[in-house]
């Protein structure tokens, strides 16, 4: 299929009557939709929190390791003077 076929497919759907939906469907639709958004809303409630505890816990660790200081040495300096 081309694309002028396809195009020409598009419009004829386009252009077509719409179905006529069941009046029975409206209800399940709205408790399905309903029921998406408020899963869509905890799982962004879920990774806000997470991300949150994460910097909480970043920031922790940060202040504790204190990693942009230099680790001391592991060896002695050579003694000169003596």
């Amino acid at each position: 299929m081309n694309r002028a076929e396809r195009e020409a497919a598009v419009r004829r759907v386009m252009a077509a009557r719409p179905v006529p939906v069941p009046p029975e469907l409206y209800p399940e639709a709205v408790r399905r939709g309903e029921r998406l958004l408020r899963r869509r809303r905890l799982v962004r409630r879920v990774v806000w929190v997470l991300v949150c505890v994460a910097a909480v816990v970043f920031g922790v660790w940060a202040a504790y390791a204190h990693p942009w200081v230099e680790p001391p040495s592991q060896t002695t300096p050579p003694v000169d003077g003596w």
